[in-house]
């Protein structure tokens, strides 16, 4: 995604590089690399030499593929690397070492930037996403249905993620203990880089890998791009995912021919792509357009070619009417068009049941493709022995009939009419993608991605009931929101994840990104909420807000080896000071992969607080004095899984005697400490 331009000037975080003035070198020229510059400066002389690599430092620089260049050189084939089908580029190794490596941080809950945190399924995460997909690990592990990520596009005026590579996999972890506050921070990949395609492939490799292990086998994952790194990021996803799972490629328009007038352009950029790669694509089961019920396309049901419109389904007659169609009613005095009789709400059965055309099909024409009337005989009385209907509702839908009283071996050779189309992979969304600054009543100036383009997308692929939908470059929230107006057109309950960094900003109101993000997906949820009241009385508007930091435990906790005997005394609270039980609760949440979204209670026993996760799935008690008749009651609501503090005991025997108690009265139980 494209930052706000803010970003690109003089509101850049404190610890990004400085953009002051150059200063004099003060040493003769490099000669080595003004020579590599100039052959990189020639296109038309060994393009293919040019590559990347790093200096003693570390810095990327241009440099010279020398077996490459004895190659164009030579008339046979000289020796050098061996050849293999592959993506490369200096930082691989170390960014699939970063993307393994151990993390000691944690989620902390935060109550009051959440909306409906005790009943909400949604989940907003603050913090890098690198240590976000890392922390998900074990709980949703292929238990993510779709993936949408709009990552920075490395246009040379965005950012991307400053990740430390340059390390073994022992100091990482020792790095990542170190509870300082430097973390992972963006930094501008500017055009007097190179804008170097090293940096960006590394940030991307790393989380797509982790990316890859959530999905579930029937999951997809979207990812937006433009041309700068459209090729590579295709390696890189074939890689990954396999090249034999690409879905598809597509293309979408976002802006209109002449709309931005630069007078040195030589090519407008109208369009943007969208790749599309499945977990395992056998597995992916593809929503199709259908075509809608009229005359026209049920022509393969007609058995006499010609103007008949009567057609033999389930072996009843039936007469098919479209919108241009007359039909004649008892006790009418003149034939009515059936958009005269749906404007005016004529009768049509003739009886005093006063069914109308009009409010049987009311605004669900469109989105059912229920555009046509069906006059079925022989299923009324001698009186009047045939039935009008409209045809069957979708089959996903959640309330009323599937069909209205129509006869199901009918129903069934509608549903057998049904022909499916192909997914164009083109989108012109190029007035949408031009009208979206302003959805979800935030203003976000640069990469906003409209709601059409969201829904079209989660659209293609046939819904689960609870699926989940996972973006971790969630920018200004358009995934948590299309996910919520989804559920409400049509009954789901999709949870969404949406996973953003707390980036400066300029805005006047908010200071970071993730801010703008939360407010969006409060007044998004709070408007689609009233408008679906009756529809969808209980669609789910909350997120809980968990935000990413060091770890719950101190040092000593990780290190116990580094700690002598006389200092014991000062590390028997292994807990940093200000965290508090609920804190606790969500690291071990992560440590034992339960679902961050389940319902959580508390509850006094003995006078002690216990939390309870999803009734008995998980039990917790963080205090101190625990004594034996306290384990016992807990004992006997038979949790699943059971946590205490390893201080919390009133002695050491409690603390041997736990897992016997357990064992006796509960012996299902897996009890642990922290």
């Amino acid at each position: 995604m494209q930052y706000p331009s803010a970003l690109e000037a003089n509101l850049l975080p404190k610890k990004r590089p400085s953009l002051a003035m150059q200063k004099l070198q003060l040493h003769s020229p490099d000669l080595t690399q003004a020579h590599i510059d100039k052959l990189a400066a020639m296109a038309d002389l060994f393009p293919n030499c040019i590559t990347e690599s790093r200096d003693a430092s570390g810095q990327l620089k241009r440099s010279v593929d020398f077996d490459q260049l004895r190659q164009e050189l030579s008339g046979s084939i000289v020796e050098g690397p061996q050849e293999r089908y592959q993506l490369n580029w200096p930082g691989k190794r170390e960014a699939l070492l970063t993307a393994n490596a151990p993390i000691a941080k944690t989620m902390r809950p935060c109550r009051a930037e959440s909306v409906d945190f005790d009943t909400t399924k949604n989940l907003f995460i603050e913090g890098d996403n690198l240590d976000a997909l890392k922390l998900l690990q074990e709980t949703y592990l292929n238990k993510v249905k779709m993936i949408y990520i709009d990552p920075p596009y490395n246009t040379g005026k965005d950012f991307i993620y400053e990740d430390d590579f340059a390390e073994d996999s022992l100091s990482y972890f020792e790095r990542s203990n170190q509870f300082d506050a430097t973390g992972n921070n963006l930094v501008a990949n500017p055009e007097a880089n190179g804008r170097f395609h090293s940096d960006w492939l590394s940030m991307m490799y790393s989380r797509l890998k982790l990316a890859r292990n959530l999905l579930c086998d029937d999951g997809v994952i979207f990812i937006s791009i433009d041309d700068n790194e459209v090729n590579n990021l295709s390696k890189l996803c074939d890689e990954i995912f396999g090249a034999e799972n690409l879905l598809t490629t597509i293309t979408l328009k976002v802006r209109y021919e002449g709309k931005t007038l630069v007078e040195d352009m030589d090519f407008q950029k109208l369009v943007e792509n969208v790749l599309v790669y499945a977990k395992v694509k056998s597995m992916v089961t593809l929503q199709k357009p259908v075509k809608k019920y009229d005359i026209e396309k049920f022509e393969w049901f007609v058995k006499e070619i010609g103007t008949s419109k009567i057609i033999e389904l389930g072996g009843k007659k039936v007469e098919v009417f479209n919108e241009g169609d007359f039909v004649i009613e008892k006790g009418a005095s003149s034939r009515l068009g059936l958009k005269e009789i749906w404007a005016t709400g004529t009768i049509l059965d003739g009886n005093s049941s006063g069914r109308f055309f009009r409010d049987h099909l009311g605004g669900r024409v469109e989105v059912d493709g229920l555009g046509v009337l069906y006059k079925v005989y022989g299923i009324g009385d001698d009186a009047l022995p045939y039935r009008y209907f409209t045809g069957p509702k979708k089959l996903t839908a959640t309330k009323g009939k599937y069909y209205q009283g129509i006869p199901v071996d009918i129903l069934a050779n509608l549903e057998n009419a049904k022909k499916t189309q192909p997914i164009i992979t083109f989108f012109d969304l190029a007035g949408d993608f031009g009208n979206c600054r302003h959805e979800g009543s935030v203003d976000f100036r640069s990469g906003k991605k409209p709601l059409e383009l969201l829904s079209r997308l989660f659209n293609m692929i046939v819904p689960g009931q609870d699926d989940i939908i996972l973006d971790f470059f969630a920018g200004s929230g358009t995934t948590g929101h299309a996910t919520i107006k989804l559920n409400a057109e049509d009954g789901l309950k999709r949870k969404f994840i949406c996973v953003q960094l707390p980036d400066p900003t300029d805005d006047l109101d908010y200071t970071t990104i993730a801010e703008i993000t939360k407010e969006r997906l409060r007044r998004a949820g709070k408007k689609i909420k009233q408008e679906n009241l009756i529809t969808a009385p209980d669609l789910d508007i909350g997120f809980r807000v968990l935000k990413i930091d060091s770890s719950n435990m101190n040092e000593v906790y990780y290190t116990p080896d580094t700690v002598s005997q006389d200092l014991l005394s000062n590390h028997v609270n292994n807990i940093r000071s200000d965290r508090t039980p609920e804190d606790l609760l969500f690291q071990v949440l992560l440590d034992w992969g339960v679902d961050l979204a389940l319902p959580i209670a508390q509850e006094t026993i003995a006078q002690k607080s216990v939390f309870f996760v999803d009734g008995n799935a998980l039990a917790a008690c963080f205090e101190t004095g625990i004594n034996e008749d306290f384990v016992k009651l807990l004992a006997k609501r038979s949790p699943w899984r059971v946590v205490f503090r390893d201080a919390g005991f009133a002695s050491d025997s409690v603390k041997i005697n736990v897992e016997q108690i357990f064992k006796l009265m509960s012996p299902g139980t897996e009890v642990k400490t922290i």
